[in-house]
Order: C-alpha cells, then structure tokens, then sequence
C-alpha cells in the first residue's frame, strides 16, 4: 500500500539513547494540509510571529520542538523560535516571560524548512510541570499562507502578529495550529507514550475551546494522577474528518500511521479507534469493517514488531445521524466484535458500551450529544470516554498478544 513520505532533517547534535533515560512525546498533533477556509488569517504567517499553545501530558526539565512542512509546496522560513510557560490554557497569549528560552536548529536560531519535510530543534533546557500550558512563539521569515502544514482542529486559540514581534496585545485569534508538530521531553527509561489513532471524536469536536477536555486529556489527567501510570505521555493523533481507508481530511490512517503511531518517540502502547466517516460514507458496511480490520491488523503486527502494545476502541453509536442506516450499523457491529474478541490485540477499550443508551444500543446517550448530531460527544460524554478506560492497560508486562487472526473464545 501507499504510505505518506516525508523527510526528517536537523537531526543533528540529537542522540536517541540519553544517559538514564530517553526521549518520549509529551504532546503532538497529526499534521495535514489546511484547508482553504482554516488558512491563516490576515496578516498571514510570512514576516510574522505566531503564539501557539499546546498543553503537555508528562513534564520533565530538557525538550525539543518538532515542526512540520510536510503538506506545503514550498520551503518555510523560520528565524526563531522561543518557548515559555503559558498563563493560560489558549484564553490569553500571556506567558511568564522569565520562562522564556530560545530554539536553536543545529545551533543556529533560525532554519529554512524544505518543502515536505519535518525539522526538530537542539535540546534546551527549560522546565516544564505535567499538564502545564506552553506558549510556543515562531517568527517567520518569508513563508506562505496558502500552502501551510498544519492543524485544523486544535480547540486552542492561536495569535498572530504582524512583525516580528513577543508583544502579542491586540493580536488577530485564530483558533488553528500552524507547522507545529510535537513536544518531546527528556524522561526516564520507564516513562513512555500512547498514541491514539482517530477523527474528530478523538481531535475534540464539541469539547470546549482553550479547556483541554477531549476525551484524550481526560485519560492524561487520570493517568497522571495514578502513581504506576505517571510517566505516560498521551498523544492525539486525531484529525476531524479522517477515514482509515480513504478520502476524508488528510492523509487516511493506512497512509499515515507510520508517522503518526510508529514514529512517535517513545510510544509504548497504541490506541485504534477510527472508523465512523469509512462507515458513514460506505456502500457496503460490512465490506468496509472488513477492510477496516485488515488495516487493523496490519498495524498490530508492525507494532508488535516494535514491541508495542495495541488497544482497540470499540466505534460510538451514530443513529439519528446522516451516516446511520442498518447497513452502516451491521459494519459497525462487525468491527466492534471483531475488536472485543480477537486475539490480536493487547486490549478493549469499550466506548460503545461507555456511551451507548441502555434502550436504544445503536444511539448515543442524550446527555452527551453535542450539537444534537448524534455522532459527536460533548465535553460530559468526553469524560464519560476518558473515564471509561482501564488503566491498568498501562501497567502492562507480559508478551504482546497472539499475531495470528484466532478469535478468543
């Protein structure tokens, strides 16, 4: 099959294997090409500075940004970078400014990013807690507004000014992340991550601008809050609109997983839960799941190759939404069985029966619908999600499960 190329540059001065530890993802985002109606707005990006804020799951005292061309057709100039502890959540741009520390790229402070590929920063040393919000500053030199790396759905205000620029009073709002790829922090050999492939269930839609309540960061939150899960970083690898298969918003889950699961730094355990826009615009449910669970498989077996855990998330009821019909539900059924029997995967996480009605087990629970679309969640049925999950999952020691294809009985 066709997989998304890229290239990764700047790695130099950058040794994988730290004396006492290692590096693990602490935040990240999955990157696409934005959309023309999520573009930058006035005055743009080339010449500019942008504030982004991106909240961490695990803290630790040493970092390293990674930032995105990828999807862009020609090269991104950047000529700094600066990262500093936010006040806010994304409410505000205001930082503590003594926390501020500078970005090299090969000890350089600047770096020209090429068309189609990822660059990381040096390491710097700056001190972070779990949880706490980090204003990321970029200063763009020339770079285009048209043609951006980025991601749509960030749920956190951006601010854009003209000029180079830290004073970002007055700065235009824009609620999208821009070249911004992932946070990566300095952490002890038992400390890992989980990347969650999804769409816009897993991205957030209907949880709660510049309030970090996806279902994701319900389960950072309780992860942290457990002593044998503390040094576990979460990763959103979701993208609104995403299908496993094809077509939808950026590149489909067969193309991107590579990048987005396997390619995380320190990723110890994998979530699959993708499927609703491949069934919702499928002719043919069940043809659907089973092409679905093919991919499925075929993440599990190079993940187990990695030695890395695999939980799949059974997919949310959608009744009363345009995607539902009895063909759509039979293939959301398959697959739902399929993820709760198999015995290739390392674990269940049931979020159909977290969030189903009791009465009606193809529709969502009333309380948490968002929007009355009957697919997506609010932010009570993102906790009741987040919630939902074993922790346990997280503790685990032994092998990883059976590659073969046998159902459990």
């Amino acid at each position: 099959m066709k997989r998304t190329a890229f290239v990764i540059v700047c790695m130099l001065t950058v040794v994988t294997a730290l004396a006492g530890g290692h590096w693990v993802g602490t935040w990240g985002t999955a990157p696409q090409l934005v959309e023309n109606h999520n573009n930058p707005p006035s005055p743009g990006l080339g010449n500019n500075s942008l504030r982004q804020i991106v909240q961490v799951s695990i803290g630790g005292k040493k970092v390293r940004l990674k930032l995105t061309n990828e999807f862009s057709k020609e090269a991104t100039e950047i000529k700094a970078v600066e990262l500093a502890i936010a006040k806010t959540s994304g409410s505000s741009s205001e930082i503590d400014e003594s926390s501020t520390v500078s970005l090299t790229f090969d000890g350089k402070p600047g770096i020209a990013i090429p068309a189609g590929s990822q660059v990381i920063s040096d390491p710097v040393n700056f001190k972070m807690g779990s949880r706490e919000s980090v204003a990321i500053t970029i200063h763009y030199g020339e770079a285009s507004s048209t043609s951006v790396s980025g991601h749509p759905g960030s749920r956190t205000t951006s601010y854009l000014k003209a000029g180079n620029t830290t004073d970002f009073s007055e700065a235009v709002r824009t609620d999208h992340w821009y070249n911004i790829l992932a946070l990566e922090v300095e952490a002890p050999k038992k400390a890992g991550a989980v990347a969650i492939l999804g769409n816009s269930i897993t991205d957030g839609r209907g949880s709660t601008t510049n309030q970090q309540n996806r279902w994701a960061d319900v389960l950072s939150r309780r992860l942290l809050a457990n002593k044998a899960t503390r040094l576990v970083g979460v990763l959103n690898m979701g993208i609104g609109g995403n299908c496993v298969l094809r077509g939808g918003l950026g590149p489909a889950g067969v193309n991107r997983y590579q990048r987005d699961l396997l390619g995380q730094e320190g990723v110890k355990w994998i979530i699959l839960f993708e499927a609703v826009n491949d069934l919702g615009y499928s002719r043919n449910g069940v043809q659907t799941a089973e092409r679905i669970i093919d991919v499925y498989k075929q993440i599990i077996r190079e993940a187990h190759q990695k030695g890395i855990y695999v939980f799949g998330g059974t997919i949310t009821p959608f009744k009363g939404n345009n995607y539902y019909s009895a063909d759509h539900e039979s293939g959301r059924n398959k697959l739902n069985d399929w993820i709760r029997t198999t015995k290739m995967l390392d674990g269940v996480i049931d979020f159909d029966r977290a969030v189903r009605d009791p009465q009606d087990t193809a529709a969502m629970q009333q309380l948490f619908l968002f929007e009355n679309d009957w697919l997506h969640l609010n932010a009570k049925g993102y906790e009741t999600m987040g919630n939902c999950i074993d922790l346990n999952l997280f503790t685990k020691t032994g092998p990883l499960a059976d590659d073969g294809e046998e159902e459990k009985p």
